[in-house]
């Protein structure tokens, strides 16, 4: 599963100097990066010598983020950034246009489960659209808001982190383990899945290549820290599409053991 990750509001100010560009280090930025995967993604891209924006709405929890990144040797800025919130998105555009000029990559980490229970038959409708909201919404506000900036480079990838759970393959496979009953999360993956798809295809002509990633079962917050792999092991994948050559996929779905069925 993905993890739970925090993004933050628009307009505060963020450490480092504007204008510090370097033509050629490539630029990321991480929605939820201040904990779990999505810092661990940073921290992968940033090891590689990429300038790397940390996407979090808390404040204290992303500059502790980007502290820690820059103690080990990267360059990491803070990016105050909702995904839920137009202003903040806006903004966050903005800063990133004035930092770097462009977007080489966008990993769209960012997430929630809704929370509890699930079950068809006893949830709160809330619960689903508050998934929905962060987990689909969110994503295309974020992209559609960095696509100018993305266009601008000349290899942009996006990443939206995923979940096998959102395969409805698998969901529908007999004696396939896709974790708890669930209207609200899972659902919100196969939303997320299908996003996906359409963006590949509307950007077929362009040289973009977006696709989607599962990290694993990865011990985050999310799910207590119950899962079997490591917040880095869960990096892993979305790491290495984010790194993909020219003629590498768009418009699918992987794991770290290959690609999964939609």
């Amino acid at each position: 599963m993905s993890e739970t990750n925090e993004t933050n509001t628009a307009g505060e100010q963020v450490d480092g100097q504007a204008g510090d560009r370097n033509e050629n280090r490539k630029v990321a930025l991480v929605t939820g990066a201040n904990k779990g995967i999505g810092y661990e993604i940073a921290a992968g891209l940033g090891a590689l010598g990429w300038k790397v924006g940390v996407g979090a709405r808390d404040e204290a929890r992303r500059e502790s983020a980007v502290a820690k990144l820059r103690a080990a040797g990267l360059d990491a800025f803070g990016v105050p950034l909702d995904v839920t919130d137009d202003a903040s998105v806006t903004a966050a555009a903005r800063l990133i246009e004035e930092r770097a000029g462009r977007l080489d990559v966008l990993v769209n980490n960012a997430g929630i489960t809704g929370g509890g229970p699930q079950e068809p038959t006893k949830v709160d409708p809330d619960r689903v659209r508050a998934a929905v909201e962060t987990n689909v919404i969110g994503v295309i506000r974020v992209t559609n808001a960095l696509l100018p900036l993305l266009l601008r480079s000349s290899s942009p990838r996006i990443v939206n982190v995923s979940s096998r759970v959102g395969s409805l393959t698998l969901q529908t496979t007999p004696g396939t383990e896709t974790g708890p009953i669930s209207v609200a999360y899972a659902p919100s993956k196969t939303f997320l899945n299908a996003v996906t798809v359409q963006y590949a295809k509307e950007l077929a002509d362009t040289n973009i290549l977006i696709n989607a990633v599962c990290p694993g079962y990865t011990a985050t917050d999310l799910n207590a820290f119950q899962g079997v792999r490591t917040a880095q092991q869960g990096a892993v994948s979305a790491i290495r599409l984010a790194t993909v050559p020219d003629d590498g996929p768009t418009g699918r779905f992987f794991s770290d053991e290959g690609e999964i069925p939609w």
